[in-house]
């Protein structure tokens, strides 16, 4: 039956349900003070520590991501939230226009404010099933907005999980809907006026597509990467190697800022990969994600394996070589360390999603800003140099959303503007940045002689 609904998924009648429960809630949200909102945040954010074991517990099961690094994520969305609370206690902005700067508008004031838009879709993928919902809901909350949230079928408990502390913190029935539900449906809710705004993490493919269906609705998208850091000579690499390693490989590689290629000046490369390749034996340990010395845990799905020894297989044809053993046991694909990958591959073009790392060694420095363009993903990158000149070089050069120097492209903090260009996205999220896409303005004009 082409309608049929998913076990454990919501069906037309429940997503009407929850639209109708998130349009209603809507008209207590926005008019609530920015001191209400903030002091629900504040609970969530402490309930959130509260409940940090159960949270982490959840994102191991799900997500089968590493126990230290779940702790980590689970402190992260506390962080979101608390942001959230001190961004709300500010207000929406208001901004004076200057009405009268024209001689049409002589006589007259004016004063713009951002205001919220009304029922926002939020779509969340698996490989960070807290700290990327609270990226949506926290903001959503903090303008006034609701939102339903589709998490990851992958994941659904751990937004589940949230929606119950949020419940229990006193947000408003309907401000918030967690509600797991089949991605065939999300067009259909695209298409529903009540929807004012689609905010998506996940897959560029999808992403996209789904922009060109949200035509009546603001649209925010983070998508896929596969991000480059530059090693200039000049560089105290030695220092910073052990960043890269982490960058590359933790979480199995499965976040969309995970370090995939490493451009390396030339003159240091030899020494460079040596070093790399040590570090790699030595920090980059795979195996059971509830082991605290586990780095690289299981991959999320079997598809994602094959995809990736498909891949690896291709770029060998292609001249490639391996520097490290080809493991796989099971879901676990133990770090791969590559070089000599032509640039037309896969592995190279596309992004890696998996324990993936390509050493390329490069001339100028020229050189490698032009390998590291050469992509049609441009999310975030890292450029490792001692010289300023060189960095602010590479800041005006490199097409994507942020250059990190002296660190690598997988940093975040959550009140940093995060987003790409090109296939990596279309807007902005961080607590701040977020709000502004979740707003819109509104204009007061007074026409103070009165005539």
């Amino acid at each position: 039956m082409a309608d049929a609904t998913p076990t454990g998924f919501a069906g037309p009648e429940e997503i009407d349900r929850a639209l109708d429960a998130a349009q209603a809630a809507y008209a207590r949200t926005r008019v609530a003070m920015g001191t209400e909102r903030s002091e629900l945040l504040r609970r969530v954010a402490a309930e959130i520590g509260r409940r940090a074991d159960d949270f982490a517990a959840l994102i191991v099961a799900e997500a089968g991501k590493p126990v230290t690094l779940a702790r980590a994520e689970v402190q992260r969305a506390r962080t979101t939230f608390a942001l959230a609370a001190d961004e709300a206690a500010l207000g929406l902005r208001d901004e004076p226009v200057a009405i009268d700067a024209t001689p049409a508008g002589a006589g007259h004031s004016g004063v713009a404010r951002r205001v919220p838009l009304g029922v926002i879709l939020g779509v969340t993928p698996f490989n960070f099933p807290l700290n990327l919902v609270a990226h949506k809901v926290a903001p959503c909350i903090a303008t006034g907005n609701t939102m339903i949230v589709k998490p990851s079928p992958r994941t659904p408990r751990c937004a589940l999980l949230l929606g119950e502390v949020l419940a229990a913190c006193g947000a408003p029935p309907g401000q918030i809907v967690i509600l797991p539900f089949d991605h065939a449906r999300v067009s259909g809710l695209l298409r529903d006026p009540r929807v004012k705004m689609l905010s998506f993490t996940g897959s560029a493919d999808i992403g996209w597509q789904l922009k060109r269906e949200a035509v009546r609705q603001k649209v925010t998208l983070e998508l896929g990467g596969n991000a480059a850091c530059i090693v200039e000579a000049d560089a105290d690499w030695k220092k910073h190697a052990p960043k890269l390693v982490a960058g590359a490989f933790a979480y199995a590689g499965q976040t969309c800022i995970s370090v995939q290629r490493i451009l390396v000046q030339s003159g240091i490369y030899g020494a460079f990969r040596e070093e790399f390749l040590r570090l790699t034996r030595e920090n980059a340990v795979a195996g059971d994600p509830l082991d605290e010395a586990t780095v690289v845990g299981p991959m999320i799905d079997a598809e994602g394996v094959a995809r990736t020894l498909a891949r690896i297989r291709e770029a060998e044809t292609g001249g490639a070589r391996l520097l490290t053993p080809l493991r796989v046991e099971g879901l676990l694909l133990h770090p791969v360390v590559m070089e000599n990958v032509p640039r037309s591959a896969a592995i190279y073009r596309e992004e890696a999603f998996a324990p993936v790392a390509i050493l390329e060694p490069y001339e100028r420095f020229a050189d490698a800003l032009a390998a590291a363009n050469d992509s049609r993903f441009g999310l975030q990158a890292g450029v490792f140099t001692s010289d300023p000149t060189k960095a602010r070089a590479a800041f005006d050069a490199l097409d994507v959303g942020a250059v990190l120097v002296n660190q690598v492209p997988a940093f975040r903090t959550e009140n940093m503007p995060y987003g790409g260009v090109k296939d990596s996205g279309f807007g902005r999220e961080g607590v701040r940045y977020a709000m502004d896409e979740m707003t819109d303005w509104k204009l007061l004009v007074t026409n103070e002689r009165g005539d």
